[in-house]
């Protein structure tokens, strides 16, 4: 068990790392470093510990599903895509260039592990119970729908609409996961639109509902080994915008930046520490 958590561990300073080197790339229209950042982990224990994926034959028929509803956190995707082989570091170089496959939101590409094309936010939520719904019609009882939600996306009426009918068909083959770092592109969630009490909201909604650390990949492992028979699981994912970069903590700016080369040398130089 401690060389999975340890494996999950470097994953997400890997991830770190290639979300700022992704950023710093796309030059003065920068990208979306803060949201991604807050993932690491959430995408290091997916890829590393928890999902059914073949990174040698990303579309084999009882993979487990992966719906990123938070597209603007794709960096987070790519580089745990690149961290288990699907993905180089040559393709993570043409992130958001001309005639680049990695775009700055998700874009439906199943040889690589994209389950669903995302960027307007509510409707993964939607898109991941079609599709629990669908394995379970063609009796596929073995794979499961993993969905990564932003809490600021949890303002979307949509949101609520799909998780009613998830509990109403008993998607016990759904994981939502939240990645709830407290801010959105306008400012903090509970200024905009306060979410809570938002753990007992999921509850009366029929979903199994667990808060979690979400740096804390041990705490991330467990939940998603948590049973909940009948039920679809939501993970509360307690997180910081911008974790790992002491500049860009818990700051709204950095939703969506460019890097100075002072900051992304300085930024390197805080998450390599950790490895």
């Amino acid at each position: 068990m401690q060389n999975i958590i340890k494996k999950c561990n470097h994953a997400a300073n890997r991830i770190r790392l290639d979300i700022i080197e992704m950023t710093y790339s796309t030059g003065s229209t920068g990208a979306h470093a803060g949201g991604s950042l807050s993932m690491a982990e959430i995408m290091s224990v997916l890829y590393c510990a928890v999902m059914k994926f073949d990174e040698k034959n990303p579309c084999k028929e009882n993979r487990d599903r992966l719906i990123l509803s938070k597209g603007h956190g794709v960096m987070a995707q790519y580089a745990a895509l690149k961290h288990i082989g699907v993905l180089t570091k040559d393709d993570l170089k043409t992130f958001k260039k001309n005639g680049s496959f990695l775009y700055a939101h998700p874009s439906i590409n199943p040889s690589i592990g994209i389950e669903f094309s995302s960027g307007s936010l509510g409707q993964g939520l939607s898109l991941g119970v079609g599709t629990a719904l669908g394995l379970k019609i063609k009796k596929n009882f073995s794979s499961k729908v993993y969905v990564v939600l932003g809490d600021g996306e949890c303002n979307e009426g949509q949101i609520w609409e799909a998780a009613m009918s998830a509990s109403h068909f008993k998607l016990d083959n759904l994981v939502v996961v939240i990645d709830k770092n407290r801010l959105q592109y306008d400012g903090e969630t509970d200024t905009i639109l306060d979410l809570e009490p938002f753990e007992k909201k999921w509850e009366s909604f029929g979903f199994k509902t667990l808060s979690v650390n979400g740096h804390n990949t041990q705490a991330l492992f467990d939940a998603f080994n948590t049973d909940h028979n009948k039920q679809p699981m939501c993970i509360i994912a307690e997180t910081i915008k911008g974790k790992g970069v002491s500049f860009m903590e818990n700051q709204t700016k950095w939703h969506n930046c460019a890097l100075s080369k002072e900051q992304y040398e300085l930024a390197i130089q805080e998450i390599g520490g950790a490895l």
